[in-house]
């Protein structure tokens, strides 16, 4: 599961000449699900969206506070090309869960969110409708997540992070390279000087 995730100071959907939804400061969000998406993806995504630090603390301190935080708006649209594949300059978009199935999937993932928050703060489009998004950006802020691959436990999920927190710490790969030509012509000399000592024997 995709989603693009903006911090807006206001946001609304028009269907035609009827407008659909309308926030004030909060989130814009974009959201793509994937043919193989599950529960646990949009559990993880929900999770996410609503908990984002992308706004400041009373001390105008920046990156501070998420949406639930501050009790500002979210305005959720479904967004099926997020799962693009280009074929040439053609996009194909057979990665996108199918609209039969996709439209009760997104419709359970606006429950849990409502559920998870306050259900008035959250706002949508209209699913699978030609919709004209305006969205007034601040800062621009624009995050872009995706749910993982592999298993969503809290735990293995941290896990994993600290696991590349250390990978990302370690020296270069140039470094790296360089060490081991280093270690390999050490005991190329060693293995030489042991030949030639055997032979004077």
């Amino acid at each position: 599961m995709r989603a693009i995730v903006q911090r807006v100071t206001k946001a609304s959907v028009r269907v035609g000449e009827d407008q659909i939804s309308s926030v004030g400061r909060g989130l814009c969000v974009l959201l793509g699900i994937s043919s193989e998406d599950t529960k646990k993806d949009a559990e993880y995504i929900v999770r996410k969206i609503l908990n984002l630090r992308l706004f400041e603390d009373e001390n105008g301190r920046a990156w501070s506070k998420s949406v639930m935080d501050k009790n500002f708006e979210v305005l959720c649209v479904s967004q099926f090309t997020l799962h693009c594949v280009l074929k040439g300059n053609k996009p194909d978009f057979h990665l996108a869960m199918p609209a039969e199935l996709a439209q009760p999937f997104y419709d359970s993932i606006l429950e849990n969110m409502r559920s998870a928050y306050k259900p008035e703060l959250i706002k949508d489009g209209k699913f699978g409708a030609y919709m004209q998004v305006h969205i007034q950006n601040d800062g621009p802020v624009t995050i872009e997540l995706t749910s993982p691959s592999g298993p969503t436990d809290p735990k293995t999920l941290a896990k994993q992070e600290k696991q590349q927190l250390r990978r990302e710490k370690c020296c270069p790969k140039g470094l790296q390279e360089l060490s081991s030509q280093r270690e390999a012509q050490h005991q190329q000399q060693v293995s030489t000087n042991s030949s030639g000592a055997e032979g004077d024997m």
